[in-house]
C-alpha cells in the first residue's frame, strides 16, 4: 500500500465507531449510555447485534424507538438522544463531519447550572487518567449518571410539553462549543469539504467523457486504531484511523 492509500479517508469525510452500549443500569432502572446532542453532524447508528432503544428529544417533543439487528436510524444536530440497551446491543456508529465530535462537538446533558458553566462542565465530563480499567469505568459510568440527572429533567419537561428547558439546554451548548467553531471551520474546509468539490470536478469531467481521476483509483485499508475497546459516552468503542481527518 502506497503512502498516498494510507493517508485516504473514509469515503464522504464520517467516521465509523463500533460501539457495544453499557450494559451498566441507570437511576431510572434502565441500561444505556450518557445522553448527549451534536451541534453540527448527523450520525446514524446500523444495529450489528441485540436489542435496544434510542430515545430522542428535539424542540418538537420526545419520542422512542426501537433497535434490533439491521435497524438503521440516523437523527440530525440538535437531537438530544440517549442510547438503551435491552440485550446485547452492539452497534455501528456512523459520524457526519469525521474530527468534528472528537473535536467537542457533543454536548452532554448534565444539569443545567453545570451546562452554563464551561468549568464545571468540562470538569464533569472529563474522564480522569487512572491506571486501572476498574476506576475508568467508574469515572464513565459517574459521568452518564451526571447526564442522565439533566437528561431526566429535559425528558419529564418535554413530556409535559413545557419546551422551555429544552430551548435553554440548546442555547447553553451552544455557548460552550461557540469558542471551538473557528477551528472546526479550518478542519472542515481543510479535509471534509474537498471531498464534496472532488466529486463536482469528477463529474464535470465524466460529463465531457474525461476520466483523468481513474488513473488516481486506490485501495486502502485502515486498521482499528488499538488492539482494545476503549470507554466512551455511550459504551465501549472501537474506533479506526480515518486518514488525514
Amino acid at each position: 500500500m502506497t503512502a498516498r492509500e494510507e493517508a485516504a479517508p473514509f469515503p464522504g469525510g464520517v467516521a465509523l465507531t463500533r460501539l457495544g452500549v453499557y450494559d451498566w443500569e441507570a437511576a431510572d432502572g434502565v441500561c444505556g449510555g450518557s445522553p448527549h446532542m451534536h451541534t453540527a453532524s448527523t450520525e446514524a447508528y446500523l444495529v450489528l447485534s441485540g436489542t435496544g432503544r434510542v430515545e430522542t428529544i428535539r424542540s418538537s417533543g420526545y419520542e422512542s424507538h426501537d433497535l434490533a439487528a439491521n435497524d438503521l436510524l440516523w437523527f440530525s444536530p440538535g437531537t438530544i438522544h440517549r442510547i438503551v440497551n435491552t440485550g446485547g446491543l452492539d452497534i455501528l456508529a456512523i459520524m457526519q463531519n469525521g474530527g468534528l465530535p472528537e473535536a467537542g462537538d457533543a454536548v452532554l446533558t448534565f444539569e443545567a447550572d453545570i451546562v452554563a458553566d464551561p468549568e464545571r462542565y468540562s470538569r464533569t465530563a472529563a474522564l480522569a487518567a487512572r491506571p486501572s480499567s476498574d476506576s475508568l469505568a467508574e469515572a464513565a459510568r459517574t459521568r452518564r449518571d451526571a447526564a442522565m440527572a439533566g437528561y431526566q429533567r429535559l425528558k419529564d419537561a418535554a413530556l409535559s410539553g413545557d419546551f422551555d428547558a429544552i430551548e435553554q439546554f440548546h442555547s447553553d451548548a451552544v455557548r460552550l462549543v461557540q469558542s471551538r467553531v473557528s477551528g472546526w471551520q479550518e478542519l472542515w474546509s481543510g479535509t471534509i469539504a474537498p471531498e464534496a468539490a472532488r466529486t463536482e470536478h469528477w463529474l464535470a469531467d465524466l460529463a465531457e467523457g474525461r476520466f483523468s481521476h481513474f488513473k488516481d483509483a486506490a485501495v486502502s485499508r485502515t486498521a482499528p486504531a488499538g488492539p482494545d475497546r476503549s470507554f466512551g459516552m455511550c459504551g465501549m468503542l472501537q474506533k479506526w484511523d480515518a486518514g488525514p481527518l
